[in-house]
């Protein structure tokens, strides 16, 4: 079944195997990158037509084929019908609301990854990368063009990486390791958000910093969603015993996992963070009102007495002989500002000002 772009509730209904696009609806075209190697020459074209895709099947050499947009489903079935994909695994590409998994199909291995960018108005966005590992090809499937393989590509071309005389599992481990420490360098441009949030509450809290504290919390969880999984994944391609990846490659997806567990490390720590930003927000909020009750209390209790004086000598009985004395008026705001003053003195002396 071919479809076009639907959400994912739209699809709810339909039999296992359906291929109907769900994601971004897209302007561009698909495009089909492929770079096919060995270790003494290195050949790149880009396809048109998925049909073109059918000598890289049975090819000798290491074939890397990258296809970018996935709203073109016919294509994309065509690519399955050539290199035999089961339907499951086309109905993963096109849905890319899917969690990062690994499924093993005997004579293929199915990766899903998320790939998370840092915008520049500071907020992340993720993308699917579909990985689908043969025995002499790689498939990487992406939604929107520009991705994080570059590096990689620039190892391919090099004639000096050995890694050119191994096999397509080591292409694929290539792949999710670029996926892998591209974490790093979000989670660092993250991590100077939360400091800069944090500093702010420091400084001078106020409604904005809530909202900001908000959104921080609200993208540690979408980035969990995204990382979080990688653990799993990364654990069971380790130790799959597929005879599709080398003991060679394996240790190098030990050493992947081992860079999964220092992000999800960080992502925890800032989840902790994020969570006592909060309490330090309304901590300096209450202290910061405290402060101004504190002010507005000691203005209050120095007028209690002064209002008491100023009442005193403010009642007009005849018999009150500060009423006919010249220094009357002098006198009275003398009493005023030494109580006042002692006043003052006294709060000093214990501290409260």
């Amino acid at each position: 079944m071919t479809g076009a772009v639907m959400k994912r509730s739209q699809k709810a209904g339909l039999p296992p195997g359906s291929l109907v696009y769900v994601g971004d609806e897209t302007a561009g075209g698909m495009t089909i990158d492929v770079i096919d190697y060995t270790w003494e020459r290195i050949d790149e074209v880009q396809i048109t037509d998925a049909g073109d895709l059918a000598p890289c099947r049975d090819s000798d050499t290491v074939t890397w084929i990258n296809v970018t947009g996935l709203h073109e489903v016919g294509a994309v079935e065509k690519i399955g019908e050539i290199f035999g994909l089961h339907p499951l695994i086309l109905e993963d590409i096109l849905n890319t609301e899917q969690r990062p998994k690994m499924e093993d199909y005997d004579d293929k291995i199915y990766v899903i990854m998320k790939m998370i960018g840092y915008l520049e108005n500071g907020k992340v966005v993720d993308e699917q990368i579909s990985l689908v590992l043969g025995d002499r090809y790689v498939i990487s499937f992406q939604e929107r063009p520009g991705d994080v393989f570059d590096p990689v590509r620039e190892r391919i071309r090099s004639p000096k990486w050995r890694a050119r005389r191994l096999g397509s599992d080591y292409l694929a481990y290539a792949l999710i390791d670029a996926i892998v420490d591209d974490y790093f360098l979000v989670f660092e441009a993250f991590g100077e958000r939360i400091e800069a949030v944090d500093d702010q509450i420091i400084a001078d809290p106020d409604p904005d910093t809530i909202r900001s504290i908000r959104e921080l919390r609200r993208e540690l969880i979408f980035l969990r969603k995204s990382v979080w999984p990688m653990r799993e994944v990364l654990s069971v391609l380790e130790r799959s015993d597929s005879p599709l990846i080398t003991h060679q490659t394996r240790l190098y997806l030990r050493d992947v996992y081992d860079h999964t567990i220092q992000v999800i490390d960080t992502l925890e720590t800032y989840r902790d963070m994020a969570a006592g930003m909060l309490d330090i927000y309304l901590s300096s909020t209450s202290n910061r009102m405290n402060e101004v009750m504190k002010v507005l209390t000691i203005i209050a209790t120095i007028f209690i007495p002064l209002s008491f004086i100023a009442g005193v000598f403010g009642m007009n009985f005849r018999q009150m002989p500060e009423l006919e004395w010249g220094y009357g008026y002098p006198a009275s705001l003398a009493l005023m500002a030494a109580v006042a003053l002692v006043m003052l003195l006294y709060f000093r002396r214990k501290r409260w000002i």
